[in-house]
């Protein structure tokens, strides 16, 4: 819930920038704080950041502190209020038997953070102050990881805070009706005619007060640390901190994964490596395929319970089973998460450890998703709709344009190109109609979003095709 405020915040005023989202309550975050940035899973993953409990000056060597200057300014005045509606409808109707069955969901997030500062370092007095400072490397924080590939430390540059108490609501409205009716006739008997109708309901309003000088979004200085403690800040937001290992001249940076998804060619080729992941979501049963995509849009209507979802199916990967409570505290995306891994267990597939990797790269591809973007996806999870948009994922990363009047692209009705056009936006791409062809152009800004939109579509487009 909290998680879900921040991250909602940072999309709003700093998409794209350097702003992290504050997770947890539990973290303290003040200026000079040491931060563990962690690469990902998948390559194209934003990193994950670890809010320690100590300070730079806690690592240094020596008795004489850092002081940097502290600057402190307004920043803005924020309250936010995000929601999904979503309704079906389900009628059957057989020789002697009807079955119907309606639900809906509605969620509403506000975050009323009011009027909140923004604190910062001063860099240039920071970096006078580093010189010739040494880090302790027997420090067991350094010691752990230092450890571990792929690790480094930032420290905090800039934060974010409340002024004033305030609060975060959720509320949700859950309801359901269920009716059916069995009718039995004979030749010599009397039509009998039994009727069954139930209704479910379930409603929560939860909220959380904030206190005053709560962090709920920061910025790093990213540390390059000498194997003998010698350090120097990364004062480009496009260079990775990283620890040296083994002498001098050896380094394990963190680095950036490729070139930016800024061309058909590299698109191309980075769907062209993960196509067994999705051949093996395309080869389970029908039956647990259509369960999937029922479940998923309840999943995506809450972008808490993708990030959750991720977290869980990324911890299973490294055989790792965490309890649900550990990552979500909320019952309706606790209930939808483990239908779904319900369901992934239930496959019947002979290689668990590969299909869980492939249902997390679909996953972890929404979670690198703006809000926007997941509420549209969730609508567009049907058998009739994902053909489609698989077919504009081919232009996008082939030859950029596309006959409208190609077999598939017929469930492009008005409505659903307007969401499709949408959804691809929100992704930085955009969708032109040119008479009878339809055109898609790769925006030139920073980030993987067009990778992991083209990732999620046919991770999605795979569970959704016949066979």
């Amino acid at each position: 819930m909290f998680a879900t405020a921040t991250r909602n915040f940072v999309q709003e005023v700093d998409r794209g920038g350097l702003l992290i989202p504050v997770s947890s309550l539990n973290d303290t975050i003040a200026l000079l704080t040491v931060v563990v940035k962690r690469k990902r899973f998948w390559p194209w993953q934003k990193s994950k950041y670890i809010p320690t409990d100590f300070q730079l000056n806690d690592l240094l060597t020596g008795d004489t502190p850092i002081k940097p200057g502290v600057i402190e300014a307004d920043f803005i005045k924020y309250n936010g209020t995000f929601g999904d509606h979503i309704q079906g409808n389900v009628d059957a109707n057989f020789a002697h038997t009807n079955v119907s069955l309606e639900g809906k969901d509605s969620s509403k997030l506000q975050s009323l953070f009011g009027s909140l500062n923004k604190e910062e370092v001063d860099v240039q007095k920071l970096l006078r102050d580093s010189k010739d400072r040494i880090l302790d490397m027997s420090h067991e924080l350094v010691q752990q990881t230092r450890e571990k590939p792929r690790q480094a430390f930032g420290i905090v540059k800039e934060r974010i805070f409340t002024t004033q108490p305030c609060s975060v609501i959720e509320e949700v409205q859950q309801g359901g009706q269920c009716g059916g009716g069995l009718s039995l006739c004979g030749p010599k008997s009397t039509k009998v005619s039994l009727k069954e109708n139930g209704s479910l309901s379930k409603d929560s309003n939860i909220t959380m007060e904030i206190p005053i000088h709560t962090t709920i979004a920061y910025a790093l200085i990213e540390l390059e640390i000498k194997h003998d403690g010698r350090y120097e800040l990364c004062l480009m937001s496009d260079t990775a901190g990283y620890f040296e290992v083994d002498g001098p001249d050896k380094k394990a940076p963190l680095g950036v994964f490729g070139a930016p998804a800024s061309e058909n060619s590299h698109l191309r080729r980075e769907l062209e490596q993960l196509r067994d992941h999705f051949q093996l979501l395309s080869a389970l049963p029908a039956t647990t395929r259509s369960s999937l995509l029922q479940q998923i849009p309840k999943v995506l209507a809450d972008p808490g319970a993708v990030c959750s979802l991720q977290n869980v199916l990324e911890q299973m990967c490294f055989d790792k089973r965490p309890a649900l409570d550990e990552v979500t505290r909320t019952e309706s995306p606790k209930q939808n998460i483990q239908a779904v891994l319900d369901l992934l267990e239930q496959s019947g597939h002979v290689d668990s450890t590969l299909l869980l990797s492939a249902f997390h790269l679909i996953i972890s591809a929404m979670d690198e998703m703006t809000n926007d973007c997941l509420s549209v996806l969730g609508m567009c999870c049907s058998l009739t709709v994902l053909p489609a948009l698989e077919l504009l994922v081919q232009c996008v990363s082939g030859k950029g344009e596309l006959p409208l009047s190609s077999a598939g692209l017929a469930a492009l009705t008005e409505d659903v190109y307007e969401k499709t056009e949408r959804l691809f936006a929100s992704s930085n791409v955009s969708l032109k109609r040119d008479g009878n062809t339809v055109k898609t152009e790769i925006s030139s800004l920073p980030g993987n979003h067009p990778l992991v939109l083209c990732i999620a579509v046919r991770g999605l487009a795979s569970l959704a095709h016949c066979d």
